[in-house]
C-alpha cells in the first residue's frame, strides 16, 4: 500500500466517521421535535446509500481499476474540499440547532439570511456537491467522482423542491430567498 492510497483510504473513511456523528446528532434533535419530521420515504435511504458509496465506491475503484496516484487531480482534491469545508463550516455556525440530515419543519422565527445564507440558498449541499466531486479526485477514482456526482443530483432534484415547500412555510422566507440562486450566486 502506498502513502498516497493510505491518505486516501483515511480521507474517505474519516468522511464516513463524519457523517455517522451528523446522522447521530441528527437523530438527537429529531427526538426533541419528533413532530417537525418531514417524511421522505424513499428519498432519505438514498441518500444513506449514497454516502455510503462515497467512502466505498472510489477506494474499489482505485484498487479495481489499478487507479494511479495522479498529483495534479489530488491538489485539485484537496483545494475543492478545503473550499467545501470552509463553506460548511460558515454554514453549520450560522444555522447551528437547525441544521440536520432529514428535513424538519422549522420553527416560525428561524429564517436565517446571515452568512452564507445572504449569498445563496442552500450553501450546505453546495457543500455537499464539492465534497462528492472532490473526494473520489484525491486518487484519481474518476468514475466515481462521475457517477456519485450524478446520484447526488437526481437525490438534490428531490431534496431541495420538498425543503423549500417546508422553508416557504416560515413567514419571510419566500420574501428573503426570492432573489437568491440555490447554488451560485446570481446563476443558479
Amino acid at each position: 500500500m502506498t502513502t498516497a492510497f493510505a491518505l486516501f483510504a483515511a480521507l474517505l473513511l474519516g468522511t464516513g466517521a463524519m457523517r455517522l456523528v451528523e446522522l447521530a446528532v441528527s437523530v438527537r434533535r429529531i427526538r426533541d421535535r419528533p413532530e417537525a419530521l418531514v417524511g421522505e420515504p424513499a428519498l432519505f435511504p438514498l441518500m444513506a446509500l449514497l454516502h455510503t458509496l462515497l467512502v466505498f465506491a472510489p477506494l474499489g475503484e482505485v484498487v479495481w481499476l489499478d487507479r494511479a496516484f495522479e498529483p495534479v487531480s489530488a491538489v485539485s482534491s484537496v483545494a475543492l474540499l478545503a473550499t467545501a469545508t470552509v463553506l460548511r463550516v460558515w454554514t453549520l455556525r450560522t444555522i447551528g440547532g437547525a441544521w440536520n440530515v432529514r428535513v424538519v419543519k422549522p420553527s416560525p422565527d428561524s429564517v436565517v439570511t446571515t452568512g452564507p445564507y445572504a449569498y445563496i440558498r442552500h450553501p450546505n449541499y453546495l457543500a455537499v456537491i464539492l465534497e462528492i466531486a472532490a473526494l473520489p479526485l484525491f486518487h484519481a477514482a474518476w468514475l466515481s467522482a462521475i457517477g456519485l456526482s450524478l446520484l447526488n443530483a437526481i437525490v438534490l432534484a428531490v431534496r431541495i423542491p420538498t425543503e423549500e415547500r417546508v422553508l416557504a412555510e416560515l413567514p419571510g422566507w419566500r420574501e428573503a430567498f426570492a432573489d437568491r440562486a440555490r447554488f451560485v450566486p446570481g446563476v443558479f
